[in-house]
């Protein structure tokens, strides 16, 4: 009777103080969760955390050395009593090519969003896609990312790395007066596009 009692005031005090609709929205989501599982996203409408952590470093070296030579000569004598013929030639020909090239690309980009569920397809496979637009200071950034994701390689706080996503697409726009600085000047752009 007293277990009942207190079950009742304390569903009427979180009632009152979060309001009738929440517990029913919280209780409603939960229904379909197992209560000794971890929270993590299962179905379409889901959310879940994607951190993204990008490290690519590529280094590229290239180094081509080829030379040519070819030489041709030649004679001739002949003599008949006093006068006489002499004659001699040759020819020389050399190629020589040395070509070097070295190309370097680091990238290392680490940020935290969260995405949703949008399809569940044959194999389980979770669907997700999320943006997000930040503004400061006249600056717009948008991230975009989309990719499968395995529910294995979910973790525990309903989070997972970008490089565990499959078909990764991550985009990421920066506008503004500083983008634009950036940018060629009209004249560079016009001679970029005659030449």
């Amino acid at each position: 009777m007293k277990k009942a009692l207190i079950i009742s005031i304390t569903a009427i005090w979180i009632c009152c103080f979060y309001g009738r609709e929440a517990v029913y929205a919280q209780f409603i989501q939960n229904s379909a969760r197992s209560l000794f599982s971890d929270v993590k996203a299962f179905k379409v409408g889901d959310a879940i955390t994607v951190l993204i952590v990008e490290n690519t470093q590529a280094d590229n070296q290239a180094a081509t050395t080829d030379s040519r030579a070819t030489n041709l000569s030649g004679g001739l004598n002949y003599s008949t009593g006093t006068g006489g013929l002499n004659g001699t030639g040759g020819l020389n020909t050399g190629t020589d090519f040395k070509g070097q090239g070295e190309t370097q690309r680091k990238e290392t980009i680490q940020s935290r969003l969260s995405a949703r569920v949008v399809e569940v397809d044959d194999n389980g496979n979770l669907k997700i896609e999320g943006n997000r637009n930040t503004r400061i200071n006249g600056e717009n950034q948008k991230i975009v990312i989309k990719g499968f994701v395995r529910p294995v390689d979910v973790l525990p706080d309903n989070s997972i790395y970008s490089y565990s996503i499959l078909d990764l697409t991550l985009e990421i726009y920066g506008d503004g007066s500083v983008s634009k600085i950036q940018e060629p000047g009209l004249i560079t752009k016009f001679l970029r596009f005659l030449f």
